[in-house]
């Protein structure tokens, strides 16, 4: 079964269940399922490409909650908290901070990086090699870190 049955599967159910916050999201992802669809050209997108526009949807989400949570309104951060939650449980699991940690010192000594100008020379690797399985910002945080031991 793609992800996009899953969505629409339990989306159906959602909706029998009355569960508003889960048909909320699950219909965001259709959204941008249908967008992607339509863009392909192809008729059906690529389970990739949906799960790249599902961490694009959480992060959005997380971003969101971070200015609602800023600003007091604890209301709309809760939603949008919800709303992430139930995207994230789609996507695979994300790497641990260690892990990552041990990838970027692996890629770094790979690659012969030795101070912060080589950041270049490792984020476009390493990157390619994380993507989808850990947080781009982590990512290069942890980079910096390790260059500028």
């Amino acid at each position: 079964m793609s992800i996009a049955d899953k969505i629409n599967a339990d989306m159906k159910e959602a909706m029998k269940a009355k569960d508003k916050k889960r048909l909320e999201a699950l219909r965001s992802v259709r959204s941008a399922i249908l967008l992607l669809n339509t863009e392909s050209g192809s008729g059906e997108a690529s389970d990739d490409d949906i799960m790249k526009a599902m961490m694009k949807l959480v992060k959005q989400r997380k971003d969101a909650a971070a200015i609602y949570k800023e600003q007091g309104r604890d209301d709309l951060y809760e939603d949008e908290v919800a709303q992430y939650g139930i995207i994230e449980a789609y996507l695979p699991k994300m790497m641990t901070e260690d892990e990552v940690r041990k990838a970027v010192q692996d890629k770094i000594a790979a690659v012969g990086a030795s101070g912060p100008s080589d950041m270049g020379k490792v984020m476009g690797p390493i990157m390619g090699e994380l993507q989808g399985k850990a947080d781009g910002k982590m990512v290069s945080q942890m980079v910096k870190e390790e260059l500028n031991k």
